[in-house]
């Protein structure tokens, strides 16, 4: 368990099946942590298709890029730097229309892993 973690000595590794790369800051399994956290990298053109969170809540903050996201209950809106999204558990969502490489920090509670 690291205290102190540095950006440019983490890797990134490909996420199991979306087209995105993250970066593990935060995890239960090496932290010890009662959350995950991720930067995501999603380049221009790709998108992450709709989907659920059952358990966990999906706090976004966009770091760099441009794209489009959909949240169910509320619709769709840009993303761009500076956006914060809070996605409650169990509630549809997806980010499509990536006109700029998306940087972002993900936060899940309960963790993910």
């Amino acid at each position: 368990m690291e205290i102190v973690k540095r950006d440019q000595e983490l890797p990134w590794t490909p996420h199991p099946f979306l087209p995105l790369q993250i970066k593990t800051l935060l995890s239960q399994k090496e932290d010890r942590s009662d959350i995950t956290i991720f930067q995501v990298s999603l380049p221009a053109g790709k998108e992450i298709p709709e989907h659920v969170h059952e358990t966990q809540e999906d706090i976004i903050f966009i770091l760099a890029g441009k794209g489009t996201m959909w949240v169910d209950g509320v619709g769709e809106f840009p993303l761009e730097k500076g956006t914060f999204v809070r996605v409650p558990k169990n509630t549809r969502h997806r980010i499509y229309s990536v006109t700029e490489d998306i940087l972002n920090y993900d936060v899940f509670t309960p963790p993910l892993f």
